[in-house]
């Protein structure tokens, strides 16, 4: 299944988010596939070779699921849960 929206900055410009139609687990893949206008199979095998061959994928897209804001929303997890431990509330 391929994603063909795209999410831009109001500049014209697009923007990488996760995505949230699509998605197997964080929608990091799905959200990759949609940027670069690939199908997501590819990505999700390149996750899976680099996590067989050196280990790199998995930290990998952890890192970029909490890194990368979800479709619809501003702010990634990460963001999220610095704030939260700063003391910040978000409203």
């Amino acid at each position: 299944m391929k994603n063909t929206t795209k999410q831009t900055n109001g500049a014209g410009s697009k923007r990488f988010h996760r995505a949230v139609d699509g998605r197997m687990l964080g929608g990091v893949a799905a959200g990759l596939a949609t940027y670069f206008s690939v199908q997501v199979t590819y990505v999700r095998i390149a996750f899976a070779v680099l996590s067989i061959l050196g280990g790199a994928g998995f930290p990998l897209y952890l890192a970029a699921w909490a890194l990368i804001p979800e479709e619809g929303s501003e702010a990634a997890i990460a963001d999220r849960l610095l704030r939260h431990a700063g003391g910040a509330t978000t409203s």
